[in-house]
């Protein structure tokens, strides 16, 4: 299993949907363990700082995406992905995960 995570701001859109749901509901379609998207209270990268503060809460802060699947399902998500133009940054580890104390039942 690999953890393949995306980077994207909340009021981005594709196809009328926010991006963030967008690719929790492909990775979803292709089978995906499990998707989340997060908000970010503060970081940086290549356009700079960026944090969350009141009058950014329903703006553009940055979100993060992270699917966790098997590396052939993560493979078809970036092609699908390619395929629909969108640009978007990336990050892609193994994860080893489980339980700990007695698992909760569904």
């Amino acid at each position: 299993m690999e953890l393949l995570r995306f980077y994207v701001q909340q009021n981005r859109r594709h196809a009328g949907t926010p991006v963030y749901q967008w690719l929790l509901a492909r990775a979803h379609e292709l089978g995906a363990s499990g998707g989340t998207a997060f908000h970010a209270l503060a970081g940086f990268g290549r356009h700079g700082w960026h944090s969350q503060g009141f009058f950014e809460l329903a703006g553009d802060v940055p979100v993060a995406v992270e699917i966790i699947a098997p590396a052939e399902l993560l493979d078809r998500l970036l092609a699908t992905i390619s395929t629909e133009q969108l640009a978007l940054p990336w990050l892609r580890v193994p994860v080893a995960y489980g339980y700990t104390g007695a698992q909760a039942s569904d």
